[in-house]
């Protein structure tokens, strides 16, 4: 193994296949892809920077790089924020505390410890039934 004056490991060899946009192919069912978790349906991953404002700048460079670019989402950090839902008195249960917005949902975490993270759920807009499923009307 050969590395660089860094310490990183020289790879001269390209890419074996091009990056292809997870909004042209969405991964299968059981695939780890960018540190998510894909179940066919939905892609689930956790973004978790030293600032909300870190966090949210990589959830916005991964949904350009992926092909979501012309979806709507918040201009800023401040303008996510205004998402984030009060604290109840009571417990709810299924409550999503963040921007929603098909195909996607930017939410807060709900650990207060974990504050700065963000949870990015994107949505398969080629399965069956999609709007209806992205809604909770139909299964």
């Amino acid at each position: 193994m050969a590395y660089d004056e860094f310490g990183f490991v020289e790879s001269e060899a390209a890419p074996a296949e091009p990056h292809i946009p997870m909004r042209e192919q969405f991964p299968e069912a059981g695939d780890a892809y960018l540190g998510g978790l894909s179940d066919g349906w939905e892609y689930r991953s956790a973004f978790a920077g030293s600032t909300l404002a870190h966090s949210y700048a990589m959830v916005r460079q991964f949904l350009q790089e992926e092909g979501y670019a012309d979806v709507p989402i918040p201009m800023s950090v401040d303008e996510l924020r205004m998402f984030r839902r009060p604290r109840a008195r009571q417990l709810q249960l299924f409550g999503e505390h963040g921007y929603v917005h098909n195909p996607i949902k930017i939410l807060f975490h709900s650990d207060p410890k974990k504050r700065n993270t963000l949870i990015l759920c994107v949505y398969n807009e080629q399965a069956p039934g999609h709007l209806l499923r992205f809604h909770g009307v139909a299964k």
